[in-house]
């Protein structure tokens, strides 16, 4: 649990100087009164589903009011603002930025045009899931900027072998 509220807090300070409209998705109910401020987030609760349901569901709710949507998990220590900010800023010159996790997945995923079938039909939480998306993306004939690999945190293995504390 202390790794949880660990990772939270550092995707929370990571985030809050990025100048942008922050959603942020709750499992179940939203609390109005964590860490997370109702001026700085703006709070709804995830869509029923696998991973690739919830993040359809981001997607669709933020490109309701914005032109281009980058979503991250709160699961990687080592993320930054200024990759987030390069994130965005990929977004100017390609269709897609991804931010490849080190155990074949993904931390981030940014698009300018909502693109609900790169959630379809993918084997979520196996090593082959950034690879579909980018294969996806180039067979749509769309252009995807990549910024660092990064590990995610799964297990506490994870958090320790990098030597963050909590």
């Amino acid at each position: 649990m202390a790794i949880y509220k660990a990772l939270l807090a550092h995707t929370r300070k990571l985030t809050l100087p990025v100048d942008v409209t922050r959603f942020l998705f709750y499992s179940n109910e939203i609390n109005f009164a964590d860490d997370w401020s109702a001026a700085d987030f703006q709070k709804e609760v995830q869509a029923n589903g696998d991973l690739g349901d919830r993040m359809k569901a981001a997607f669709t709710r933020a490109f309701e009011d914005h032109g281009r949507v980058l979503i991250i998990g709160s699961d990687c220590a080592s993320l930054t603002t200024e990759i987030v900010e390069a994130g965005f800023a990929a977004l100017d010159k390609s269709d897609f930025v991804m931010g490849p996790a080190m155990d074949g997945g993904y931390y981030l995923l940014g698009m300018n045009e909502y693109t609900p079938a790169l959630f379809e039909a993918v084997p979520w939480s196996t090593e082959t899931v950034g690879q579909m998306t980018l294969d996806r993306i180039k067979a749509m004939g769309k252009s995807c900027f990549l910024l660092p690999e990064l590990s995610d945190i799964d297990f506490e293995e994870d958090w320790e072998k990098w030597g963050w504390e909590v």
